[in-house]
């Protein structure tokens, strides 16, 4: 029973503990790290599920020099870093530069987790680490840092247009498949009745009703 107490007691002081990102703090937390970020819903069952191994990776890697393990809640405060990085269900984890986080499609176990936390958070190419990019990412980077904020902002928000293009044509296409199985579904319910109320019920009875009339005459 004191166990179960003393269990439950740190469960709750993890909880407390756990750093939450908002994009009041985002900027200023994540500065100069690696991240790894689970956004999640505090409804969400698989969120739920994983928060123990969660919160021991954000105790284990607590104030880490260059990387940061924290969670987002995307009902509250933190809800447009979640739209921002294109959160569609929970928990998501992702990991990598703050300003470009990749999606983790690995285990959500603690184990696995705590592997790619040790193993994966490292310095990447990025402004603040050009000494790690390709000649030709370098370059990229160069021209961009190069180029003033009106117009660096410019080609930001057309990227994220044409995002917001491609997520619209998918939404249209499944729109247009749904429509098109629901117009099949009725079609095929449709000519199913018909071929019911044709006589196939009767035939199927006439014609079982003759087989075992035909294995009593034989007997």
């Amino acid at each position: 029973m004191a166990s179960s107490v003393l269990a439950k007691l740190f469960f709750v002081a993890a909880s407390v503990s756990a750093l939450e990102l908002t994009p009041d703090n985002y900027d200023e937390l994540t500065a100069g790290k690696i991240a790894f970020v689970k956004f999640y819903a505090p409804w969400c069952g698989h969120c739920k599920k994983m928060a123990p191994a969660w919160n021991a990776l954000m105790d284990d890697f607590k104030d880490h020099e260059t990387k940061i393990i924290a969670e987002v809640d995307c009902t509250a405060a933190g809800k447009p870093l979640c739209d921002a990085n294109g959160v569609k269900g929970f928990p998501t984890l992702k990991f990598g530069d703050p300003s470009d986080l990749s999606n983790y499609e690995g285990g959500r176990d603690e184990a696995s987790l705590r592997k790619h936390a040790t193993e994966k958070l490292l310095p990447t190419c990025s402004p603040k680490n050009l000494g790690l990019c390709s000649d030709e990412k370098k370059a990229e980077m160069e021209k961009l840092m190069a180029m003033d904020d009106a117009a660096l902002a410019k080609l930001v928000q057309g990227k994220e247009a044409e995002l917001e293009a491609v997520e619209a044509t998918f939404k249209s296409s499944v729109e247009a498949l749904q429509k098109q199985y629901e117009a099949s579904t009725e079609a095929k319910e449709e000519a199913t009745e018909a071929v019911m109320a044709s006589g196939l019920g009767a035939m199927k009875a006439v014609k079982a009703f003759k087989a075992s009339t035909a294995k009593k005459d034989e007997l």
